[in-house]
């Protein structure tokens, strides 16, 4: 097994599918954007919904940063389908039924449960920030926010 991506690695290029069927190319969807990669253990749990709704939530501030949010698990398109339309998400949610990329990020098991991590890649692929929690879903947004905005300052 290869050693888990790492701030600074380039993502090489993935492919998967989306809550509606759609295959997403990470290289098509970096172009303009800067992706924040959510993986969470399991649709419609009760961490996992915070999570997400946080994200949701947060859209608008987000984007004032040029990010894109992306959920991804091991769930089926139909839970990923069920899971966006029941919390209103209006992010697209990847399907990854054989841990492949969850793998290659390097999201760690817990017990039965994949991991909750996140990280946000550059418009060019570039991992620029990690952050594990698997028990506060919430404090993911919290991350993302705080490190945008410092980098933000910094520019």
């Amino acid at each position: 097994m290869k050693a888990p991506l790492n701030i600074g690695d380039r993502v090489p290029n993935f492919a998967l599918s989306d809550q509606n069927g759609k295959v997403f190319n990470l290289e098509e969807e970096l172009i303009d954007k800067k992706l924040v990669l959510f993986f969470y253990p399991k649709d419609d749990s009760l961490v996992c919904t915070q999570q997400a709704c946080a994200f949701r939530d947060a859209y608008s501030e987000l984007a004032v940063y040029g990010a894109r949010v992306i959920g991804i698990n091991s769930g089926t398109v139909e839970s990923h389908q069920n899971f966006s339309q029941n919390q209103r998400l209006g992010m697209t949610l990847l399907s990854d039924p054989h841990s492949v990329v969850l793998n290659l990020f390097g999201v760690k098991n817990w017990l039965f449960l994949t991991g909750r991590e996140t990280f946000i890649l550059d418009q060019t692929g570039i991992i620029l920030f990690k952050y594990r929690n698997l028990f506060s879903g919430k404090s993911h947004l919290k991350k993302v926010l705080k490190f945008l905005q410092s980098n933000a300052q910094t520019q």
